[in-house]
């Protein structure tokens, strides 16, 4: 019997493109900022706000007034975040006075909400970092503990929020992960140590998306049923993690969700089960080791994999290309990479999946494009323009081609284990070269078809920016 508990809410919001076959061939977007569908984001927001952050964060506050020890942790996107200061400030507001009054404990996540990890470390980190401290400045509070996008969690992900300072890590609780082990306990990431909250799924799911379903065998679900199913789970905490827009956007009011939520954390209490934030479970002494390897990268999305974002074929190919670009994105900076990283945002791929069943059905209600195969055209149509104003850049800032570092694949590979990744590193690689070489061919053609221009270019920017 457990007599922990632990509610956790996501808060994030896409920035959407426009449908594609929404242009006819006259008004095409000719630049990436046109493709950002701003009015439909400016509406779904003032609506989520409506239904849910405003309505559900004032009933949690109220909870506090019969339940004193009541608290729950939230997640949410920077980009939300930066939103809400704008159009909806008094959102901010209600968060920063329930984390002022420690009801709120605030964890950290990638500002975009995005894919950054399986893109570059770098960017992962300095997203982190960026959504953590705009939390600090309009919550009030630095977070303590963080989460990866969805939940993508492996052991390299967990040491990475390690080393930034956090010191719990929240993902899935996974049942091939943990064998015959309960998800209900505080276990450790085997390579450095850091604590790890496991999600359970089953009764996070009973609420996420068993609450509306008639057919489902439980309906209706009311919170003092739900109170004694936590009760009687064994453990030593009880981690529900759920989208905050669970109350009032994915099931709506009429549905009965603002009852619920109103009296659960009462029914809880009076079962004799008490609130952690996060940080709280540190006082919780692991249970074991929870080994999640890079190979076997974890989600709480369909299978508990990466397959939600990159499950067939258009979500591989489009990721590659959102993943070349970035090392030239990131060379340019600013709005070059502002742009890359709004791309960046996992929805994107998400609207892709070509699921069939209950994971199809999630899939095609968040998405506003219509099917996966529109989905992908309209990705790649804006990942097409940004492409070109990459292109822009550097012909108006040629030298910054000398900063472009490649990752390992995409390198030049030469004889006895040596490589080409920059152009700094050209002419080391030429000295090796015969002239007449294949080798030196194969140089030339991988210059053409990464970096867009010919050796004698390369060799003339490698002179003309050295300074």
């Amino acid at each position: 019997m457990t007599d922990r508990v632990l509610l956790f809410f996501e808060l994030h919001q896409p920035i959407r493109l426009k449908r594609l076959s929404s242009f006819s061939p006259t008004n095409l977007p000719r630049r990436f900022a046109e493709t950002i569908d701003h009015e439909a984001d400016r509406r779904i927001l003032a609506r989520v706000v409506e239904r849910t952050y405003r309505t559900a964060t004032r009933m949690l506050l109220e909870a506090t007034k019969e339940v004193p020890d009541f608290k729950f942790t939230m997640s949410v996107a920077g980009s939300l975040l930066r939103d809400l200061k704008e159009l909806h400030p008094d959102v901010v507001e209600l968060l920063a006075t329930a984390a002022s009054k420690e009801v709120l404990e605030p964890v950290a996540q990638t500002f975009y909400h995005s894919l950054a990890w399986l893109v570059d470390k770098e960017e992962f980190s300095e997203q982190v970092k960026a959504q953590a401290e705009l939390v600090e400045e309009l919550l009030g509070v630095k977070p303590k503990a963080a989460e990866n996008t969805e939940f993508i969690y492996n052991n390299d992900i967990g040491c990475s929020l390690q080393s930034l300072g956090f010191d719990v890590v929240l993902t899935e609780g996974v049942d091939w992960v943990l064998g015959w082990r309960s998800p209900n306990y505080v276990y450790q990431n085997p390579l450095c140590g850091v604590r790890l909250l496991l999600r359970n799924y089953r009764l996070s799911d009973d609420i996420g998306f068993r609450f509306g379903d008639k057919a489902w065998d439980q309906y209706p679900l009311t919170a003092d049923k739900y109170a004694e199913w936590v009760k009687a789970t064994p453990g030593d905490l009880v981690l529900i993690a759920i989208d905050y827009e669970t109350f009032g956007e994915h099931h709506w009011p009429e549905s009965g969700i603002y009852e619920f939520l109103r009296w659960l954390p009462k029914e809880l209490s009076r079962r004799g089960i008490g609130f952690l934030s996060a940080s709280d479970a540190l006082s919780l002494s692991p249970k074991g080791l929870y080994d999640v390897p890079p190979w076997a990268t974890i989600s709480w999305a369909d299978q508990r994999d990466l397959s939600a974002w990159l499950g067939n074929q258009m979500q591989r190919e489009a990721f590659n290309v959102l993943r070349r670009y970035y090392y030239f994105a990131r060379a340019l900076g600013d709005e070059a990479l502002e742009k890359w990283r709004v791309l960046s945002i996992s929805d994107h791929l998400y609207y892709m999946a070509t699921k069939y069943g209950p994971e199809g059905a999630v899939h095609a209600y968040f998405s506003h494009l219509g099917s996966p195969y529109e989905a992908f055209l309209t990705y790649s149509y804006a990942l097409y323009l940004l492409g070109l104003e990459i292109r822009e850049g550097f012909e108006k800032e040629p030298c910054k081609l000398i900063e472009v570092r490649l990752p390992e694949d995409l390198c030049f590979h030469g004889s006895s284990g040596s490589r080409t990744c920059c152009l700094r590193e050209l002419q080391k690689t030429l000295e090796g070269l015969p002239r007449e070489s294949d080798r030196r061919r194969w140089l030339e053609a991988w210059l053409r078809d990464v970096f867009g221009i010919g050796l004698e270019r390369a060799l003339e920017l490698l002179s003309a920016c050295r300074g």
